[in-house]
């Protein structure tokens, strides 16, 4: 560099001894600008290079080099990395990153994804809309109101299916809905479906409104602290529809100053619930239900109300059927529906009503309709036109139709569709095994592609992160309806083997953050067998490598090994590089966790080499905080903060921020480690600003631990048995075993002597 800057300057005296010519006077003020700017670039590259050629470590390849945002934007971090509570280790070893596999379906279309609302606005405040011609009940609700007035603050609604609970359950939460204004919850608890929820699948729907992208305590007790902590001190309103039974809602009691409304076909009891009955409407209401929808009924309405049994369910569907055939006159109407309650006399009113309907809308929308019974959820219009393989503008249509006969119900909040249990049954009677096999089939494969499009916004990170688990969340029932058709089917048939062979894959990063370990286990066995039966030894890697994830997430980490060993060779067999190298960083997560440091560090070294041949940054980023950790472990600090500040890099330039909180925590950790409490402390400052941001409760737990540890170094005791307390506070919520640790060292701390 030095030689350019000294033929610049020849050029310079050039250009002077010409300066007077006449024809370059007109453009000197170009050349020499031009000659400045070159001449300072030059001056700034010298001394840099010069820098670098002092710095033994720039020709080392693990010290950090530039990274654009460019480079990382199609190329997101994301990072399995924690802080740990311990004032010895600095965090767990990363695991080399999850597994996962290129398109194996075949025939796949894009399709819309409408995307979840704004997490802040519409998880917290959940309760649709009543009924526009909601009717009567006004004694029922003026009973309800007196007692939530005296106090109550359990209601329940029971009654028999169709007779308008969740109705009237929706009218009483939208008066009362000021009273509590942090939160409105609405959860369909599928009491009497197949898979009914459980209560932790309830509490978890709570929690995720407040902590979308946090991983829930896999353990119910622990997921029950989380739930009321979360609740405690608030005015939330829960309305929790379909109970199956006592066990379902009894540990959904909310703490003090909330309230709680549940609607159930079963009776039981539970502490301070007041419980009401609900029977089929007055004869008066009934008659204003259907005039309210179809007018013209007229003189005809109470005996239409007696033969639809005044079931609001049933009086809706036949006022919708009158209002939408202006040809078929009310006196037919009864004729038909006395003539069909004779001939089915073994079904209920609202069976005799939806047969009815069924009959006039034809038998192509009667066929459609019956497809939808597939859907054990909501659902939206790209849905319906998958299953029905329709274009989209003529299954919106359809849909039209079905909605005018009351046949489905709409939501013009979520534009979501669903059908009434009753209806679902129905339907489901109706379908052929022909018709219902592929029905399901085409469900199965619309929703691998949703929780293939939750795993890709999750992939872009920042919001799109919130975006993708909101997706999932919303359509989970479809998503698990989906997996349990193809894994069902999977021996005996070639394309669902196909689903199942992708389905877990297709939603790796969301479903670790969702799933259970036990239950991506079954999930992954499945894909494996159906990988090997497809003779698919890239899938059947990639099945294998996160299966062991799975296993160390367990603490299994023995039967880890043989996973991660098995994916290992199937990647280096069908020259799968990022293959090769997450198996290696996960071979070396492993054996760290078994105390094998040496080991760990040439595995993760080997990845980190892989990682930068081909430009894997997510890659990358995974090894060097592995490494870092490792490092720290070793109580070769320097070389941990070295690791450290580059996967700070690669986090930041990601717009990464759970991984950008984890390594500020780890450099917190190490730096404390070194005496520099005060250095330690503005990192862990950081790190739980983001912790915070992100709704990472345990993550929040282990910082305030940290900061404490460090502002008692700095002789800040107060403060530091303050943000000790808060620590046990949430890990107690959460069932950690460091709680332990921390309660013994605030014991320790508080009756030391005050200085």
């Amino acid at each position: 560099m030095l030689a350019v800057v000294l033929l610049l300057g020849e050029v310079a005296i050039e250009v002077l001894s010409d300066d007077l010519k006449e024809m370059l006077r007109p453009y000197r003020i170009y050349v020499w600008s031009a000659l400045g700017l070159a001449f300072i670039a030059a001056i700034v590259m010298a001394i840099r290079e010069s820098r670098a050629s002092d710095d033994p470590s720039a020709h080392d390849p693990l010290v950090e080099r530039n990274i654009s945002a460019e480079e990382v934007k199609n190329s997101t971090f994301v990072t399995g990395d924690e802080n740990v509570i311990s004032d010895h280790t600095q965090g767990d070893v990363v695991r080399g990153d999850k597994i996962t596999a290129s398109d194996v379906v075949h025939g796949d279309k894009h399709i819309h994804i409408q995307q979840a609302g704004s997490p802040a606005l519409s998880a917290w405040h959940q309760l649709p809309s009543p009924p526009r011609d909601f009717t009567g009940r006004h004694e029922e609700i003026d009973d309800l109101l007196r007692e939530m007035e005296n106090g109550v603050t359990i209601s329940g609604l029971r009654g028999l299916g169709g007779v308008g609970k969740t109705a009237l359950a929706l009218k009483l939460a939208d008066i009362v809905k000021d009273q509590y204004p942090d939160a409105q919850f609405y959860l369909d608890l599928k009491g009497v479906s197949e898979r009914p929820l459980t209560s932790a699948d309830a509490m978890a729907h709570i929690c995720r409104a407040y902590h979308p992208e946090a991983k829930l305590p896999d353990q119910e007790a622990g997921l029950s602290a989380l739930y009321n902590s979360l609740l405690n001190g608030k005015r939330a309103l829960l309305l929790m529809d379909n109970a199956k039974d006592r066990a379902q809602v009894e540990r959904l009691i909310p703490p003090a100053g909330c309230a709680l409304i549940v609607t159930s076909r079963q009776r039981f009891t539970l502490p301070g619930l007041y419980e009401k009955d609900l029977d089929a409407l007055p004869a008066a209401d009934a008659r204003e239900l259907l005039l309210r929808i179809a007018k013209r009924i007229g003189d005809h309405a109470d005996e239409i109300a007696k033969l639809c049994g005044r079931l609001p369910l049933a009086l809706r569907i036949a006022a919708s059927a009158l209002a939408e055939r202006k040809n078929l006159s009310p006196a037919d109407y009864v004729r038909r529906l006395s003539d069909e309650k004779q001939r089915l006399s073994h079904l209920k009113e609202v069976d005799v009503a939806l047969s009815v309907s069924c009959e006039m809308i034809g038998e192509e929308r009667f066929a459609l309709w019956r497809k939808l019974a597939v859907f054990p959820s909501t659902f939206d219009d790209s849905a319906a036109s998958a299953v029905w393989e329709m274009e989209a503008d003529a299954a919106k249509d359809a849909l039209g139709d079905l909605l005018a006969y009351s046949l489905i119900e709409y939501d013009e909040e979520t534009g979501r569709y669903h059908l009434h249990d009753l209806a679902r049954i129905f339907a489901d009677g109706r379908l052929s095994e022909g018709e219902r096999d592929l029905a399901k089939r085409r469900h199965a494969v619309h929703y691998r592609q949703v929780l293939k499009q939750a795993d890709e916004f999750y992939l872009q990170g920042g919001g799109a992160v919130t975006r993708g688990l909101a997706l999932f969340d919303k359509e989970r029932e479809n998503i698990e309806a989906g997996w349990s058709w193809a894994a069902a089917e999977a021996e005996r048939d070639e394309e669902a083997s196909q689903l199942c062979s992708s389905y877990p894959n297709a939603g790796v990063y969301v479903l670790d953050l969702r799933q259970h370990p036990r239950e991506r286990i079954r999930w992954l066995e499945v894909m494996l067998g159906s990988a090997r039966r497809l003779k698919d030894r890239q899938a059947e890697g990639y099945a294998l490598g996160n299966l062991g994830i799975a296993y160390d997430d367990l603490g299994d980490v023995h039967q880890a090994i043989e996973y991660h060993e098995q994916q290992l060779a199937i990647a280096r067999e069908t020259g799968d590089k990022t293959g090769e190298g997450n198996g290696l960083g996960n071979l070396g997560s492993s054996h760290y966790a078994l105390g094998e440091t040496r080991k760990s560090i040439d595995y993760h070294k080997q990845a980190l080499a892989i990682a930068r041949e081909i430009g894997d940054l997510r890659l990358e980023g995974n090894a060097l905080g592995s490494l870092g950790v490792v490092y720290a472990a070793l109580g070769e600090t320097r070389n941990a903060i070295e690791y450290y500040e580059q996967v700070l890099a690669i986090a930041r330039a990601a717009g990464d921020r759970q991984s950008e909180g984890t390594v500020l925590g780890n450099l917190g950790n190490v730096y404390k480690n070194l005496g520099e409490a005060r250095k330690a402390l503005g990192y862990y400052e950081q790190d739980i600003a983001i912790v915070r941001e992100t709704g990472d409760r345990r993550g929040e737990g282990i910082s305030l631990w940290n900061m404490s540890l460090s502002l008692y170094q700095l002789g800040e005791r107060r403060q530091a048995v303050a943000n000790a307390e808060a620590a046990l506070r949430i890990l107690e919520e959460l069932e950690s075993p460091s709680a332990d640790k921390v309660r013994t060292q605030l014991a320790e701390w508080r009756a030391a002597p005050q200085q």
